[in-house]
């Protein structure tokens, strides 16, 4: 299965968010999964990679030519796609991907985890989407997603389409079960 993850470009505050990456990466790959992520070697991105491929695994970055022009393109991949911009990225990488995984990121991460979930609700993709709630990262935010279901703006089928899991196993667990029950 491939899995794209998205995750922040920077390390965090916390040391524990490079433990998951690694332990994320390295599971990917002994379970025989392709990694499918931002293509980039800083931080979450850079940790999750190279624990992947250290680990055996085959690694597919997409990254936007003008962050190969900054230089921070990780270029020991089993292949790296150059595409134009942000746009092309994520298009490319749901392509790639049989399942999505958001780590801790910012902005950046939050947009691409909500843009495939969104685009599971329009029914362009039936392809689980997990939140990894790395040392409770993502329960304010899922605190505010039930604010926002009460307050009626989105469905409890919406919400449904997404997860929240603790641990690498849970996350993993579950994907494979959507993976097999989309099929």
């Amino acid at each position: 299965m491939n899995i794209a993850v998205f995750c922040g470009a920077s390390l965090g505050n916390n040391a524990g968010y490079a433990n998951i990456a690694k332990e994320l990466g390295t599971k990917l790959a002994t379970q025989g999964h392709t990694l499918v992520y931002g293509g980039g070697h800083t931080g979450l991105m850079g940790v999750i990679a190279d624990s992947a491929l250290k680990a055996g695994g085959q690694v597919y970055g997409v990254i936007p030519d003008a962050l190969v022009k900054k230089e921070v393109a990780h270029l020991g991949l089993t292949q790296l796609f150059v595409v134009k911009d942000m746009h092309q990225r994520k298009a490319k990488m749901a392509e790639l991907a049989e399942g999505f995984v958001a780590l801790p990121g910012g902005i950046g991460t939050l947009e691409e985890i909500f843009e495939v979930w969104t685009w599971s609700y329009l029914d362009y993709h039936q392809k689980p989407a997990i939140f990894l709630n790395v040392l409770g990262y993502y329960e304010q935010l899922f605190g505010f997603l039930a604010h926002t279901e009460q307050e009626g703006f989105v469905s409890a089928y919406s919400r449904g389409l997404v997860s929240l899991e603790d641990t690498v196993d849970e996350a993993l667990l579950s994907l494979s079960k959507s993976h097999h029950s989309a099929m």
